[in-house]
């Protein structure tokens, strides 16, 4: 299950919400995306527009897959979904923002 957590009260902190994705529930990246939006969105998921309407889901995927030798990738990636700004990081955190 992925872990959702809201970061202390501050200025920033009303205007994102983040949510902590782990690999190893084998819920896809893409759920749990959809799931960080609706919770800081205060939204239906069923409601929600599909994300691979916005981004190719399963190349996302792929980016943030293990790699074969065990290391763990870097790096992130941005986009805007409906009113969102979502930032993944390979570390497994998902940032949803006001667009």
């Amino acid at each position: 299950m992925t872990e959702m957590t809201t970061r202390s009260p501050s200025a920033q902190a009303e205007a994102e919400y983040v949510a902590q994705y782990d690999r190893l529930d084998n819920e896809p990246l893409s759920v749990a995306i959809v799931n960080a939006v609706a919770t800081f969105g205060n939204e239906s998921v069923t409601e929600l527009e599909p994300l691979h309407y916005t981004i190719n889901t399963d190349a996302l995927e792929r980016l943030f897959e293990p790699r074969t030798d065990g290391v763990r990738s870097g790096g992130s990636v941005s986009f805007e979904y409906l009113d969102y700004l979502v930032t993944v990081t390979a570390d497994g955190e998902i940032r949803v923002e006001a667009a």
